[in-house]
């Protein structure tokens, strides 16, 4: 497929005049989506590889919150991330090393548990007499989980048995990843504050990535690709690289703060420090290049036998921000505006709620498309050899923004207009077909009765997937590590036949959301807007950690 080619617009397409050129000329091209590159050798064969053994180190992940098994605003069944999902394929999940956070939904605020909790106390509904016992309930169950991470067992992090093969952290973008270490990470939790009203666990970032990194007396000033380096040097005689499959997924942070926080600011001075880049939400193409550069440095240099590449997601299709009304005219992918999920279309008052605009969310996009442009052309000129004579790479591209198109409901299944020419369904797997109703990329919402009433894709923070979610990324990346001649085992131990499949029946036991969410105020919709009114600084505090 060409690299960087577009579907053509079926609509006259503008964005802001604040874009950056290449989004600006994008738009005046009238260029529509970016094609999806579903071939994940990006067309380039390489000749016959010749592995011999099978390294330490099967499965090693670099990412962001999408890695480190992120659901619901907080980190915490690690055990049904992605990577563990495939290290269970592989018959390897009791050799892989991944964080835990056991303690009161994980951080920094579970939203599920935290509205289990008020359903036990107060029901399905919070009646008018009920709102302070709910207000009342609510600020101790934050206060419990400030508490335990702040002072309680949580504060002081496990000491590591070796470097984690699960090495994704929230919030990260390129940036940290190429910067964070222990001991900076250490540097910044200073003794925490007992607030009343801002019951918030403090460096709640800092504390969870301290259980990512690796803490020893060598490796404390180690970035996860060091310390996915040192994993790759890891290596029996009779092998050649220390790690089987390294998957790096990042780049999402890199642009989605402008659907969490609602607003648009693009890269200036200080994108590429720590301290500088926080006031920006979305990186201008040419320097999120700049930084894929460096990522991609990084990882030459650690020793594994294939590398999986990840697109970056169109964060405007996450229902965290919910397109208002119709479409701006048939065809079109974009509302006019995208505010928070449980804004209706009657309520919705553009002086008053916050929100993107249709115009900024086509930007948005435009520069997504241009960052995974540059991604799938990392991978293209790596397997290629890069420069004549350079060194030939197995790397692959796993396209997770196409993917997520695919399922994208109002963007595309229920908008036949909209369709590009490449589009078609993501077809789900059996067990998930055969869910009443069917998932969807929709806000998660009860039906008031037990069950679900839509949605299924994505966990109550409108940003995550669910567990069956992340099965689909799981089987994805399958599908790839398959044609690239991982050996997949079953987890008794015994050789699988036939191609690997994700065992959904397994997820869909462990995934409580799609079997029964919660119910309380009718719906999951009305309980977040209730939250937002009365407790607006839960809110806030997950708004800058996603």
């Amino acid at each position: 497929m060409p690299d960087g080619t577009h579907a053509p617009s079926l609509t006259a397409e503008t964005v802001p005049p604040d874009a950056p050129d290449e989004v600006r000329d994008l738009a005046a091209r009238g260029a529509g989506p970016r094609v999806p590159c579903f071939d994940a050798t990006v067309g380039v064969t390489l000749p016959p590889q010749s592995w011999t053994g099978t390294p330490r180190n099967r499965l090693v992940l670099i990412g962001d919150s999408l890695s480190h098994g992120f659901q619901s605003g907080a980190v915490f069944n690690t055990d049904l991330s992605y990577g563990a999902i495939i290290a269970y394929e592989l018959g390897w999940l009791d050799g892989f090393r991944y964080p835990r956070y056991p303690g009161l939904g994980g951080l920094p605020i579970n939203l599920e548990l935290l509205m289990r909790d008020l359903e036990s106390q107060v029901g399905s509904a919070i009646s008018l007499w009920e709102l302070p016992l709910a207000l009342f309930r609510a600020r101790q169950f934050m206060d419990d989980v400030e508490d335990y991470w702040e002072r309680g067992p949580g504060a002081v992090p496990p000491t590591a048995t070796g470097i984690n093969h699960n090495l994704g952290m929230y919030g990260w973008d390129l940036r940290d990843a190429l910067d964070w270490t222990a001991e900076l990470l250490e540097q910044q939790v200073t003794t925490p504050k007992d607030d009343l009203l801002q019951q918030v666990v403090e460096h709640n970032s800092e504390r969870a990535a301290l259980r990512v990194y690796p803490r020893g007396d060598t490796e404390r000033t180690l970035s996860v690709f060091q310390a996915a380096a040192r994993l790759g040097e890891d290596r029996d005689d009779d092998t050649d690289d220390g790690i089987e499959t390294l998957i790096v997924f990042l780049g999402a942070n890199n642009a989605l703060r402008t659907v969490t926080d609602l607003t648009v600011r693009w890269s200036g001075p200080g994108y590429d420090s720590l301290t500088g880049k926080g006031q920006y939400t979305i990186w201008r193409p040419e320097h999120f290049r700049s930084e894929l550069g460096h990522v991609v440095d990084a990882v030459r240099g650690i020793r594994a036998r294939h590398v999986i590449w990840c697109t970056v997601p169109h964060v405007t299709i996450a229902p965290i921000a919910r397109g208002i009304g119709g479409k701006v005219q048939p065809g079109s992918r974009y509302f006019p505006y995208y505010a928070r999920p449980w804004v209706t279309d009657q309520a919705f008052n553009a002086g008053r709620d916050v929100h993107i605009t249709g115009d900024e969310a086509r930007a948005v996009d435009y520069a997504i498309d241009v960052f995974n442009t540059d991604i799938e052309g990392v991978v293209r000129t790596e397997r290629s050899g890069g420069a004549p004579g350079g060194t030939v790479r197995d790397w692959y591209l796993l396209d997770i923004a196409g993917m997520l198109d695919r399922l994208a409901a109002r963007r595309y299944i229920n908008d036949v207009n909209a369709r590009p020419s490449w589009w078609t369904p993501y077809p789900l797997p059996p067990t998930l077909q055969a869910l009443q109703p069917p998932v969807d990329s929709r806000f998660l919402s009860g039906d008031g009765h037990g069950g679900r009433d839509q949605g299924g894709l994505f966990s109550l923070d409108g940003v995550h997937p669910t567990t069956v979610g992340y099965g689909l990324i799981a089987q994805e990346m399958i599908r790839i590590m398959e044609s690239a001649g991982v050996a997949f085992r079953h987890p008794n131990g015994q050789p699988r036949t036939g191609p690997v499949l994700v065992d959904f029946d397994r997820l869909v036991l462990r995934d409580t959301l799609v079997r029964f969410p919660p119910q309380i105020v009718d719906s999951t919709l009305s309980t977040l807007g209730w939250a937002d009114e009365h407790l607006g600084w839960v809110l806030r505090a997950l708004k800058s950690h996603f």
